[in-house]
């Protein structure tokens, strides 16, 4: 078990954290929410072919479907939504500090919503990621100004971030119930498709397509390797260690995402950046629950 967790945290890591230049190809004339539908839309059309060829049933239980399609909305629909509408307003750096904020909410709404423990290994190891965080990007909060634009952007960002704890906790709770990983997957990204797109439609977006190349090989790579493998890794790992462990993964994958910047955009590396990546490993060891023995955390009981 602990090796499957090992890879399917480095596979949401490794993949997540090279997302990011296949999004830069993403932008420009395409409307964003539909190329988010889109995406995800190929990803559910590949789920299903996959159930067809190796006979895996897509149904469901009716009674869930009601947490599917919550699952959906949250998590491929609105999470995106406002995340894109919080990238209007403020600087990456600042919007990739403020993303640690989905740990502590997943901790808090696992509690309340699944009556669940919470873990103070998670809690500590999760700040202590999100410290190296903050020293990783630091020279880029020079960047920063304080204007009413940014508390829009720190609005839409509170409510991704809100909303992408949402869809986990209620992820959660459906693989409780022991339902397949790839089905849930097909039918929370079919519902949080059609949310997206009646989103884009209502907000009078364009679905008209760029006709670059470039534009549809990113589109693939984020259908394919970005929802279909990550978002299954990511599920499977969320239900055998938990939503608020699994969602460490959002302090370690802007690491791998700098590391690539380094080949392909020249980034460079300074001591702050250096130390915050010993403090979002040793975040990690914490948040696993591989320090217990050295620090001797005791558990919150319920």
């Amino acid at each position: 078990m602990l090796n499957s967790n090992v890879f399917l945290f480095s596979a949401c890591v490794l993949i997540w954290g090279s997302t990011w230049i296949a999004i830069t190809f993403q932008t420009g004339e395409a409307a964003l929410m539909v190329s988010v539908a889109l995406r995800f839309a190929i990803a559910a059309a590949l789920l299903a072919l996959w159930c067809v060829i190796r006979s895996i049933s897509l149904k469901i239980p009716k009674r869930q479907h009601k947490y599917l399609f919550a699952a959906g909305v949250f998590l491929y629909c609105l999470d995106y939504s406002f995340l894109y509408a919080a990238e209007q307003h403020m600087i990456s750096a600042l919007l990739a500090v403020l993303s640690s904020s989905v740990i502590y909410f997943n901790v808090v709404l696992r509690r309340i919503l699944l009556g669940k423990p919470i873990r103070v290994e998670v809690v500590i190891g999760a700040t202590l990621g999100l410290l190296g965080i903050g020293l990783i990007f630091a020279p880029e909060f020079e960047q920063l100004s304080l204007s009413a634009g940014i508390s829009i952007g720190l609005v839409f960002a509170g409510a991704s971030f809100f909303s992408a704890a949402m869809g986990n906790i209620v992820s959660e709770r459906i693989l409780d119930r022991q339902t397949d990983v790839i089905p849930m997957n097909f039918w929370t990204m079919t519902y949080g498709v059609s949310c997206t797109t009646l989103v884009a439609f209502l907000s009078g977006a364009s679905f008209a397509l760029p006709s670059e190349p470039s534009y549809f090989y990113s589109l693939i790579y984020l259908a394919v390797f970005g929802s279909v493998l990550a978002f299954g890794s990511y599920m499977k790992l969320l239900k055998q260690i938990g939503s608020d462990r699994a969602a460490y993964v959002v302090l370690v994958y802007p690491i791998v995402a700098l590391a690539i910047s380094t080949f392909f955009e020249g980034y460079v590396w300074t001591s702050y950046s250096m130390i915050g990546v010993i403090f979002v490993i040793i975040g990690n060891a914490v948040a696993m629950g591989k320090a217990n023995r050295l620090l001797k955390i005791q558990q919150v009981p319920q």
